[in-house]
Parts: C-alpha cells; sequence; structure tokens
C-alpha cells in the first residue's frame, strides 16, 4: 500500500478507542437483557463486529500487524444480492436442544395437561408427545428462556433475516417453509454456538501465555545487566 493512502497513526488509535466503547456497550446490553433473544444485544454485537473489523483493517494497512479476534459466521456469509429496499422480510429461527433429563420434561408436559384439565390424556406419557404439549402451551421464546425447567440443554441456535421485494401469500410456503430460502437474500445473520467459546478460550489462554511468559521476563531479569549495576558499586566501595 501506498504512503498516500496509509492510515494514519491517529486513525489507528481512534478505531481502537471505538472497539473499546463498542466493548463496553456490548457488555452493557449483554448485563442488562431481557431475554434469550434481546434486539439490543444482537445490536451491539454487530457495532462491536464493525468496530472491530476496521481496527483490524487499519491495523494491518498502518503496521502490518493483525488481532487475535475473530467475529465467527461474518466471513462465511455470501454477499448480499437481495433487494435494495425491502417491501418484505422473513425471519427464520433454528434453535437445537438435547432432552438430558426426559422425567422433567414429562412432569411439566403433565402439569400442563392437569392444569387444562386433562389429567388423564396420555400424549404427555412419551418423550415426543411431551414435546408436543409443551410447544403447544408455549411459545419458543419461553422454552428458550426456561429450557433448564423442562429438562433440555441447548445447542446451536442460528436466526436469519431474509429480504423480499413482495410479502409471500399467505400458504405460500408453508408445506416447505425452509426450502426457498436464498442466502444471497439474508439482511442478517445471528449464530450461537459452543465452538466459538471454544475459540474464544482458546485465544485468551493464547494471551495468557504471552503475559506469563513477559512476566517470567520481567521476574527473571538481564543477568549482565545486574552484573553491570554491581560494577559500577565497586570503585565506589574502593575509594571509601
Amino acid at each position: 500500500m501506498s504512503d498516500a493512502v496509509q492510515p494514519t497513526a491517529a486513525e489507528v488509535r481512534a478505531a481502537a478507542e471505538a472497539v473499546k466503547t463498542a466493548l463496553d456497550r456490548h457488555l452493557a446490553a449483554v448485563e442488562r437483557r431481557s431475554g434469550e433473544d434481546d434486539p439490543a444485544v444482537y445490536e451491539a454485537f454487530n457495532e462491536l463486529a464493525a468496530a472491530a473489523e476496521v481496527y483490524d483493517e487499519l491495523l494491518y494497512d498502518r503496521y502490518d500487524e493483525v488481532t487475535p479476534f475473530e467475529i465467527p459466521g461474518a466471513e462465511d456469509a455470501p454477499p448480499y444480492t437481495g433487494p435494495e429496499e425491502a417491501n418484505a422480510l422473513s425471519v427464520l429461527i433454528r434453535r437445537d436442544y438435547a432432552v438430558v433429563e426426559p422425567h422433567r420434561l414429562l412432569a411439566q408436559a403433565q402439569r400442563v395437561e392437569a392444569v387444562d384439565g386433562e389429567a388423564g390424556a396420555e400424549a404427555s406419557g412419551t418423550v415426543h408427545g411431551a414435546l408436543g404439549v409443551l410447544f403447544g402451551e408455549f411459545e419458543p421464546d419461553e422454552i428458550a428462556s426456561r429450557h433448564k425447567e423442562f429438562g433440555l440443554e441447548e445447542g446451536d441456535s442460528t436466526l436469519w433475516v431474509t429480504a423480499a421485494d413482495e410479502p409471500a401469500e399467505p400458504g405460500e410456503w408453508l408445506e416447505t417453509p425452509f426450502e426457498q430460502v436464498d442466502p444471497e437474500h439474508v439482511v442478517c445473520r445471528f449464530d450461537v454456538s459452543a465452538v466459538f467459546d471454544d475459540e474464544l478460550e482458546d485465544d485468551i489462554d493464547d494471551l495468557e501465555g504471552i503475559d506469563e511468559a513477559d512476566d517470567a521476563d520481567d521476574e527473571t531479569g538481564d543477568p549482565e545487566a545486574e552484573l553491570d549495576e554491581d560494577e559500577d558499586l565497586e570503585p565506589l566501595d574502593a575509594e571509601r
């Protein structure tokens, strides 16, 4: 890159400060989030991702250095080719769960049937029947926020927002609701996965390893420098 278009040191510093501000805002949004899919958290996440990307680019252009941080999923999305001004949108959500405590799941379904006056119903007697009862009674967002009460363990989840020129006709896609999704019409997406936590922990471990090595160097010091200091004192002692 030529010197004419290289970012200045002040611009890199300003980008770093923007990352710090976005990081604080993201933490604040997480601390006061109202639920599993709080839009404020998603907005703060996107702001942090954008700020980190700008800083990474400027840092590389100015100093030929990179950051150890990566926003998952950002580079995997294909370029957007949907309508510039969307007149309709679709929100697609997938959440995976593992049934880790079937007895809790069955007990919750039986409580629902008892309250509804269906204590003798057989739907809640099997896992798949209990799932039908619970998802018929509670909204998916409520199940997401209370999944442990239902004996479920969260897995990966994703939310896609896709744009369209016109709203779909009533009943048009009900038989195959997920087969006609065009990835290039995805305006934004939000992914949650334990694999991202693992990657973040690896980054933190790497950084801690660097810090520990630096601390060890500081504690060990430079033996030659210490000898030089002693030698400087010897002539004074000799004169005394």
